[in-house]
């Protein structure tokens, strides 16, 4: 939809009536929506008739990062003998501004839809749309007391819309939508994308189950993929196949001060052209150009600081979290195991086949503690490390040469109120065991972040 459209049915909206209240059967997006994971199966005492309510999401940082490495001259072509490894100067500034756009509306009782646009992105400066899905936590239409009764502990999730494999999602920044994550930036390795398909959640008595398909792309694509030539056409061997997502977890309120919560999920696709569950961020990373050389830019470089595996073609992850909170105290770990290949790795003892999966280990831990009469101040500290066995180029990665990404980041915030978070963070980045050749050999950066969020 262009701008114009959008705010012409903006405009309309009051004409069919509009809310800024509460609706049934939704994540707030200020700082209710905080620790807050799979939609709760409560309406919230929200009315049953249709409303359509409008938010939004802004954030902006100020950045002050320093980097380095020791990475040997490598030209970026035979025609141009720019080392590619010098890294680009860094100085301090503010980050692009970004922004979300929130739509949700209540169709009927317990029947929602959800559309969010970024308005401004640091891959797309341009608004455009990043998913919408219909949920129903009830089926009215059926006028079936059974159905009424099984509803009670399901939710039913339709369209395009982000993908639930495991709990650090709910905790990640998205673009503008900041305020339930405590720290500036993202996992390393960042499992997010949204894809078309469907899901399944179970809630009851703290127990949870979540079952999905999906296609296992950002878009729909109708083209067939051509067939492989045996022995010759092995880039072209990877075919469409869906996503099968699960999860299984407790989540406890034990009393007024204890609540648990540990799940297991998984992520699974035999096949893929373009697969983006550790790529389909396309609002990008928060630490804009370190460890980028000096032909790098903003939106092209959009990644920077994380890492991209590149398993385009076959995935197989499996994501632990455990959550605590006693009183003001929070821990928050994840333990990540992700194998896969990208269609065009070849076995470098056969190459009419494709290499064998490659294996990453991501493990995560943070700990904040919430103070103040309301608990509107925190402090919080996150480890996180990242061991890759990445694609191979020549000799220098592989199976028998993986890498090492360890961060370290701490942060304090303040909510001015239930809408206005402020944080300031300090990072620490390093990248172990990549070769001379790499820009990330003896690669670093650290400084200082600080970041003002909106949500409503």
């Amino acid at each position: 939809m262009k701008l114009s459209g959008l705010f012409v049915a903006l405009f309309l909206l009051p004409m069919f009536g509009w809310s800024q209240n509460d609706i049934q059967y939704y994540r707030p997006y200020d700082r209710r929506g905080a620790n807050m994971f799979e939609t709760p199966k409560t309406d919230n005492g929200a009315p049953k008739e249709f409303k359509v309510r409008i938010g939004g999401n802004f954030a902006q940082q100020f950045q002050s990062l320093k980097h380095e490495n020791t990475a040997v001259y490598v030209p970026v072509s035979a025609t141009d003998t720019t080392n590619a490894n010098k890294l680009i100067d860094l100085g301090n500034g503010f980050n692009l501004a970004t922004a979300n756009l929130n739509i949700d509306a209540q169709l009927a009782d317990g029947i929602r839809i959800n559309m969010v646009s970024y308005l401004s992105a640091r891959h797309h400066q341009e608004s455009w749309v990043k998913g919408g899905y219909i949920q129903f936590d009830k089926l009215p239409f059926f006028n079936s007391p059974g159905v009424d009764k099984l509803m009670e502990n399901l939710t039913i999730k339709v369209g395009h819309y982000e993908v639930n494999y495991g709990d650090a999602h709910f905790r990640r920044s998205d673009n503008g939508a900041a305020l339930y994550n405590p720290y500036i930036e993202n996992l390393i390795l960042d499992a997010f994308n949204t894809e078309i398909g469907g899901e399944l959640i179970f809630q009851r008595n703290g127990f949870l189950a979540v079952g999905a398909i999906t296609s296992g792309e950002i878009k729909g694509d109708v083209v067939k993929l051509p067939d492989p030539v045996q022995g010759v056409d092995v880039d072209n061997s990877s075919k469409k196949a869906p996503a099968f997502v699960g999860k299984l977890g407790i989540d406890k309120q034990v009393d007024d001060d204890l609540r648990v919560r540990v799940t297991g999920s998984t992520y699974y696709t035999a096949s893929s052209r373009s697969n983006n569950i550790y790529g389909g961020d396309r609002a990008g990373s928060r630490y804009y150009l370190v460890m980028e050389n000096t032909k790098a830019t903003t939106d092209a470089n959009y990644y920077s600081g994380r890492l991209r595996p590149g398993f385009g073609d076959k995935v197989f992850s499996l994501m632990g979290n455990a959550f605590l909170k006693y009183k003001g105290l929070e821990v928050f770990a994840t333990v990540e195991r992700a194998t896969g290949r990208g269609s065009k790795e070849k076995d470098p003892k056969d190459a009419t086949k494709l290499g064998p999966d490659r294996v990453i280990m991501q493990y995560a831990a943070d700990v904040m503690y919430r103070f103040g009469k309301e608990e509107n101040f925190y402090l919080a500290g996150r480890y996180n490390t990242v061991n890759a066995e990445l694609a191979a180029v020549g000799a220098n990665f592989g199976v028998n040469n993986p890498v090492k990404i360890a961060r370290y980041e701490l942060s304090a915030g303040w909510y001015v109120n239930d809408n206005i978070l402020a944080k300031l963070a300090y990072i620490n980045q390093e990248y172990k065991d990549y070769p001379t050749t790499s820009i990330f050999n003896g690669g670093k950066f650290n400084g200082i972040m600080v970041e003002a969020v909106v949500g409503f």
